[in-house]
């Protein structure tokens, strides 16, 4: 079993940035491959960016993608998304999840453990 804890949501302007946090406890977090996603509301959920176990590849949505970077830090057990130029569309919940297998763009059934969401909402 692996606990995922997320934060740094918030509210922001559009054009500014965020840094979420996704702690996790159990298993050795080195064993999970991480990766982030976000639920707009009335939307489904959709994947935002997935980093293998040793931090060496990476892989984002289109949507974000040159603006958003995922990162981990495997000595505090944490993965990061820092989020730049936000928009009002990136307003969603955002979850972390870990997995077992990276491939690149994860579906939610790739996934294996969730956290329970942070909110980011981006004001116009």
């Amino acid at each position: 079993q692996v606990q995922l804890v997320e934060s740094g949501g918030g509210l922001v302007q559009a054009g500014g940035s965020l840094r979420l946090s996704c702690e996790a406890s159990g298993r050795p977090f080195i064993s999970y491959v991480m990766g982030w996603f976000r639920q707009a509301p009335g939307k489904e959920r959709e994947f935002v960016a997935v980093i293998n176990r040793s931090g060496s590849s990476t892989y984002y949505a289109a949507s974000v993608k040159g603006r958003f970077t995922i990162s981990r830090d495997n000595a505090k057990n944490t993965v990061y998304l820092q989020m730049n130029s936000l928009k009002p569309e990136d307003t969603a919940v955002y979850y972390c999840a870990a997995g077992t297998y990276y491939k690149g763009y994860m579906k939610y059934s790739d996934m294996d453990y969730w956290g329970k969401g942070t909110l980011v909402t981006v004001s116009s």
